[in-house]
């Protein structure tokens, strides 16, 4: 390691985020690395084509601005190499391809992100994959459903949409022992508040769409793995021919230099509004990891450092057949918040949570679910047009 890796590596949070995937130096004094877009890449002579004795060969491989995206994301996670993706999904897609083949067996937890689902529901199972869907709080007990030919085992944690804590070095032990890769989507949580290859996982993905970039305006998905599993990894992508744009990656980097405060502003704000979501009668639960009250709470205070700005709650109401109307009715109240998928931007978000794809996690029985992506304005605004919402909703008899 050397010096400047060493005193990186010993400072905060926020100085590294400032600093991880940064070296002037390289660029003529520059701060911020530059913009590199390529395709084609000169050879000086042919027995450099022959032998690809250089860094560079060609855009798809890599550029000095995506590399250094990839520095700055392999010191956060402490991986031994890091792959970039044009979306969060295909940051999940491209491993399961990668590690499975047909007569696999694939555990996935049943909290999972939809999209994830969906691509397990079709395109593994056309492949040949057997996927079984398993309980987010089974932890160690996940020893009742490994096979002979379970080879991966995924995990969420918190699980999306109702944010179940799951016990990940519990089941990271017990599927390596049984031989299975474990790979964890982290976008909750970020490797600020939780690093995934500290407690087993093997594979580590996010979203980078989310805190990383930070501003509702950028696309990317990034998988980090271990010294062990990192050939493999990177010997996949590159025969799919994925890979982050440069551009986009240099807008990732500049996210990532103040995802620190984001992030921790987008911490405190959402502890404000679910504390004060909870002391309402027309709140059946708040479903977030931070909450005393949430049933995983012990396990978050145990393995994670924070909390990011995304959770649900239950809205209260008397019978089925008035759920669609009064979470309708919440929604459409609400002016500071936008109705629109994804999270982790710098405005305030709610959507409405289907989970009629469930396997065994079945939706809340008191009344339908709301997820709320806590932005950074201003948490009095927040709760005035939460109250709007409720006001709303409450007219629905």
């Amino acid at each position: 390691m050397s010096d400047e890796e060493k005193w990186l590596s010993e400072a905060g949070v926020n100085t590294r985020l400032c600093h991880v995937g940064h070296d002037p130096s390289s660029y003529h004094g520059f701060v911020n690395p530059p913009v590199v877009r390529a395709s084609t890449v000169l050879f000086p002579q042919a027995s450099a084509m022959e032998t690809v004795t250089q860094k560079y060969t060609y855009g798809t491989r890599g550029t000095p601005t995506t590399d250094a995206l990839c520095e700055a994301i392999d010191s956060l996670e402490g991986s031994a190499g890091t792959i970039l993706l044009p979306s969060g999904l295909a940051a999940i897609t491209v491993p399961f391809l990668a590690f499975l083949s047909p007569g696999d067996h694939a555990l996935i937890v049943d909290s999972v992100y939809g999209p994830c689902r969906q691509f397990c529901d079709t395109m593994l199972k056309r492949l040949g994959v057997e996927v079984e869907y398993y309980d987010p709080l089974l932890g160690a007990g996940i020893e009742a459903l490994m096979r002979p030919n379970t080879r991966l085992v995924h995990t969420e944690s918190p699980g999306s949409n109702t944010f179940e804590m799951q016990d990940i070095r519990a089941i990271s032990d017990v599927a390596h022992r049984h031989g299975a890769v474990v790979s964890m989507d982290n976008t909750w949580a970020t490797p600020l508040y939780f690093r995934p290859l500290d407690f087993g996982v093997d594979i580590s993905m996010h979203a980078a769409t989310k805190y990383p970039a930070g501003h509702s305006d950028i696309l990317m998905g990034t998988v980090s793995a271990n010294a062990a599993h990192w050939p493999r990894l990177k010997e996949a992508n590159g025969l799919m021919g994925l890979c982050g744009a440069p551009d986009d990656s240099y807008l990732v980097l500049r996210g990532l230099r103040t995802m620190g405060v984001r992030l921790a502003h987008h911490d405190r704000s959402a502890r404000a509004v679910a504390e004060w979501l909870e002391q309402r009668d027309d709140v059946s639960s708040v479903l977030h990891p931070a909450l005393p009250s949430f049933p995983g709470h012990d396990i978050w205070k145990r393995d994670f450092k924070g909390a990011s700005g995304i959770f649900s709650f239950v809205l209260a109401a008397d019978e089925p057949a008035q759920f669609k109307a009064k979470s309708h009715a919440f929604l459409d109240a609400l002016r500071l918040f936008g109705l629109g998928w994804s999270w982790g931007g710098y405005e305030c978000l709610a959507v409405p949570v289907n989970l009629n794809d469930r396997k065994i996690r079945k939706a809340p029985a008191e009344g339908p679910l709301i997820r709320l992506q806590i932005g950074l304005e201003d948490v009095a605004d927040i709760i005035a047009d939460l109250e709007r919402g409720f006001a709303a909703a409450a007219l629905v008899k």
